[in-house]
């Protein structure tokens, strides 16, 4: 009864209330959101230019937020604890609830599989050691987290967020004071090319799998929610804008190297290569703990096991969410990145569609009444444009794979 009053109203399920502060759950979005990816955007970018990039990184940015806002007040209009496939089967149905089930599994198993591929190799430049050892040297620290629950993952990102930071405003900084960086590098932009950086930059941003995960975290203090998201994705936003313009400004297009640690290493001194790579090393660990942390909770609420405290069947889900991925990532089956790819395509369609629909029945058939409300971001005009965009995203992927897109892209 009195954990009923200290959480307001919202209920336990198999999932537990574990209290997070504000800024742990700023940390778990951007930790989630920041990848390894954010070092090779832009190489991605370097055709069509930075300020194509900033500009699509805001409009994905803003759209992939407002979608997360619409499952944030989901969570709010219900009484019990849910993870997103639990919210989808109340509010859309059976068919909802395992497609954003399976968009959550594959699109885990995809960023996992990159975290050992990625970790490994970074080690061995590291220490010469074998690239499946470091990826083992890796795994073990990022396991025992998540083994450790939402709170620990909180307090963890946090830390390391920090860290993060920091390490990004000094490559930053350095990459301008260098003498080398041309302004001129940054200011071209060819709009041929704009099509496939959109695609890159509303891929960049993959925390929408964390909100339940931060509602829970929040349940005593559910007024900040919003704020919390709307934090992360705005500091996310940041960090994916700087980088690249950094790189790019320090090489040019011309020069720019598929990852950007290389760029800076050779454009700025060893040390910049060595702090890049912590840097990735640090984006890779944070985004696996909000992912797999986020994927565990998922497998619990859909198949609505004992419970996620339950020694045995947290042992059991965590080894099916993080051995699978780093089998996988030594079992050179190349042609499964591809089936990840594309069906990383159809679930951005999932999280664009099936977030609308939830929001909208839970303004019919919530169980409580909200401590936020979407308020305008919730007109259908905006609606309808979230889910043109992602559908477009994923046609766009779906066109690249099979090698059907126009020349000038």
């Amino acid at each position: 009864m009195n954990q009923n009053k200290s959480n307001n109203g919202f209920e336990e399920s198999s999932l537990k209330i574990e209290s997070i502060t504000f800024s742990e759950g700023v940390a778990i979005i951007v930790g989630a959101n920041v990848g390894a990816g954010i070092l090779s955007l832009a190489y991605a970018a370097r055709k069509a230019g930075w300020p194509i990039l900033f500009f699509w990184l805001i409009i994905a940015g803003v759209f992939t937020t407002i979608s997360m806002l619409y499952v944030a007040e989901t969570t709010l209009r219900t009484k019990v604890a849910l993870q997103l496939s639990g919210l989808a089967e109340k509010y859309v149905g059976s068919f909802g609830s395992w497609a954003i089930f399976a968009s959550v599994v594959i699109n885990s198993l995809g960023c996992l599989i990159a975290y050992m591929s990625g970790s490994g190799r970074i080690l061995n430049s590291f220490f010469g050691i074998p690239n499946s050892v470091g990826s083992l040297i890796f795994f073990i620290p990022a396991v025992i987290i998540v083994w450790l629950g939402l709170k620990v993952t909180g307090v963890a990102e946090k830390v390391i967020s920090v860290g993060m930071v920091i390490m990004v405003l000094i490559l930053v900084i350095a990459s301008f004071l260098t003498g080398k960086a041309e302004v001129s590098n940054i200011v071209s932009a060819n709009w041929s090319y704009a099509i496939p950086v959109f695609n890159v930059a509303i891929f960049c941003y993959i925390a929408q799998y964390a909100v339940p995960e931060l509602a829970r975290g929040l349940a005593a203090q559910p007024k900040k929610l919003a704020p919390a998201i709307s934090l992360g994705m705005f500091i996310t936003c940041v960090l994916l804008s700087i980088v690249p313009l950094a790189v790019l400004a320090l090489t040019g297009p011309e020069k720019v190297t598929e990852v950007a640690t290389v760029a800076w290493g050779q454009a700025i001194g060893q040390w910049a290569f060595f702090m890049a790579n912590i840097f990735a090393l640090c984006a890779m660990m944070t985004s696996y703990w909000a992912v797999a942390e986020s994927c565990l909770t998922n497998i619990v609420d859909k198949f609505k096991l004992k419970s996620e405290w339950d020694t045995k069947t947290r042992l059991i889900v965590l080894a099916i969410v993080t051995i699978p991925p780093f089998m996988l990532a030594y079992g050179g089956i190349v042609s499964f990145v591809n089936a990840v790819y594309l069906a990383g395509a159809f679930g951005g369609v999932i999280m664009s569609v099936v977030p609308v629909m939830m929001l909208n029945n839970a303004r019919k058939f919530g169980d409580r009444e909200p401590e936020w409300r979407c308020g305008i971001i919730a007109h259908p005009v905006v609606q309808i444009l979230l889910i043109v965009l992602f559908c477009g995203a994923a046609l766009y992927a779906v066109a690249d794979l099979f090698n059907v897109l126009p020349a000038g892209w």
